[in-house]
């Protein structure tokens, strides 16, 4: 003998928004579906709520509708108020594929001296894109951008300390600046001339394994 099929479910909609009846308060206007509600659902809501406004009314009676809003499981507005404050604290929060989020990295720079093949120095710039993410298109029009951009930034350190300088993948497959030499000994000076939205508090050297403030 084969199961029997659920029945399916039946979903009133309001004849005003065109929402389920349940979700018109909801609605751009709660108002005016509320003539509808109490002829057409009057078991969706408390009739306290749908009541025609009166432009008066008193304390207990709102004290009253909120008991019979947490009684019937239907918002009274905290849980909306309460879930605005919850996705302010989440504005610098980034949400990745698959639902995962990460919080926004720190602006910081970070200057490492990598000795290779026990000769071969190289200086290692990360953090510096960071600083251009406010870039805009306000940036290109006036021809004064001063957001940091790491296909130019490792160029300029190139021209600057006249040698190679290219942009590469980290080990943890974020962009960095490799510079070919030891060029840690006026770095700062340069950055922070260059970009000035970089400050020096900002910039950090690897020294020993540990992390080692420039200022």
């Amino acid at each position: 003998m084969s199961a029997e099929k659920p029945a399916p479910v039946r979903v009133l909609y309001c004849g005003v928004c065109g929402l389920p009846a349940e979700y018109c308060e909801f609605g751009p206007d709660f108002e005016r579906c509320k003539p509808w509600l109490r002829a057409n659902a009057p078991g969706v809501y408390p009739d306290e709520l749908i009541a025609s406004s009166s432009g008066g009314g008193d304390d207990k009676d709102v004290d009253k509708v909120g008991e019979r809003l947490q009684g019937v499981g239907i918002s009274d507005g905290s849980s909306s108020a309460s879930g605005s404050a919850s996705a302010s604290k989440q504005e610098e929060v980034k949400r990745l594929p698959g639902g995962k989020l990460k919080k926004k990295d720190k602006q910081e720079v970070v200057i490492e001296k990598i000795v290779r093949n026990k000769r071969k120095c190289v200086t290692v710039v990360k953090g510096l894109e960071l600083f251009g993410e406010g870039c805009s298109v306000k940036c290109y029009e006036e021809n004064d951008c001063v957001c940091v951009k790491l296909s130019d930034a490792s160029k300029k350190l190139g021209k600057k300390f006249a040698t190679g300088a290219s942009v590469v993948k980290g080990p943890t497959e974020k962009e960095q600046i490799d510079v070919q030499g030891d060029i840690s000994y006026d770095i700062v000076e340069f950055i922070t001339d260059t970009w000035p939205d970089v400050p020096e508090s900002a910039i950090f050297f690897i020294e020993d394994g540990r992390k080692v403030a420039a200022a």
